[in-house]
């Protein structure tokens, strides 16, 4: 597995994009998404020669997001790794007794590919994909 992706949770998308122009200088890779599933709404950001950020808002219902979000503003939630083939990954980890957090389904922000999201020992959480696909892409 390779790192895709790092991801942070963020009180408000738009601000939050806006900062992370000024501030670090990445640019929208994707358009928003809305995630039904994990009830977030996801945007994607990029550099060159860096890796990807995922900057996720919660939506209405995702009650630990929101927590996460107003004690603290945000921040870090979780690395996402890339790999060749996500059930044979996801069969691996479960062996290696990771406990999941996620089964696998489809990941709107990824045209609906499949992802799963495990949390490792020292409460590290990832997120599992095996493509190179986002959902609203900016041409």
């Amino acid at each position: 597995m390779i790192i895709d992706h790092i991801c942070y949770a963020v009180k408000n998308l738009s601000e939050s994009i806006q900062y992370w122009q000024e501030v670090f200088g990445y640019r929208p890779m994707t358009n928003p998404v809305v995630n039904t599933r994990q009830k977030v709404k996801v945007q994607f950001l990029q550099k060159a020669d860096s890796l990807a950020v995922k900057l996720i808002e919660p939506l209405d219902g995702n009650i630990s997001l929101q927590n996460f979000v107003d004690q603290g503003g945000g921040g870090f939630h979780h690395v996402c790794f890339k790999c060749d083939d996500l059930d044979q990954q996801v069969a691996e980890l479960k062996h290696k007794k990771v406990r999941m957090l996620a089964p696998v389904q489809p990941g709107e922000a990824f045209d609906n590919n499949n992802i799963a999201f495990f949390l490792a020992k020292n409460r590290i959480t990832f997120e599992v994909i095996d493509t190179d696909k986002r959902a609203n892409l900016i041409d």
